[in-house]
């Protein structure tokens, strides 16, 4: 649990998840937004989509979390984002002020391009607005109800955008 987690005062906590049928192939994404004051959730919405006809898991784990954070309203709470994605915690708290210094390359600045660019700097700009952020990894398929109600929404965006007639 973070630090911003034990605070008393107000914050988010986000909770997302993406999902891909093949990968590449049909994409979902879902969040669970909560704005709580201490250890009380005061209000909670979900959010979702879907990306067809072709995308990868990591593009909807990174969709995920942007889609999330540009719902928040209020800047100058602190937030947590929860993923069951290595990629998007990693690379949101470790790697990418060192893609931006050797211009999204990786290695030495010479390697390949950085995949999903961007959205990695549609993210970074977005997570600029907010005066504390962290970045938290759960395990996936591990019993947080919150990281499996997200999968379930990021499923449930894949099944309505395949099949329409069935979400009327």
């Amino acid at each position: 649990m973070s630090e911003i987690e034990h605070s008393t005062s107000r914050r988010y906590l986000i909770h997302t998840d993406g999902a891909c049928r093949g990968n590449p192939g049909p994409g979902g994404w879902g969040a669970v937004l909560q704005l709580k004051e201490g250890a009380h959730v005061i209000k909670e919405r979900e959010v979702f989509g879907s990306e067809l006809p072709e995308t990868t898991n990591n593009r909807m784990e990174l969709t995920a979390a942007l889609k999330a954070l540009q719902q928040l309203k209020e800047k100058n709470l602190p937030v947590t984002v929860r993923s069951d994605s290595k990629y998007l915690v990693e690379g949101m708290s470790a790697w990418i002020q060192t893609w931006k210094l050797k211009g999204w390359r990786t290695g030495n600045g010479k390697g390949k391009p950085v995949l999903n660019q961007d959205l990695w700097e549609l993210l970074d700009a977005r997570s600029q607005l907010f005066g504390l952020i962290s970045w938290e990894w759960v395990r996936g398929h591990g019993g947080d109800l919150l990281n499996e109600r997200c999968d379930w929404l990021a499923n449930q965006a894949i099944d309505k955008a395949l099949h329409p007639a069935k979400a009327a």
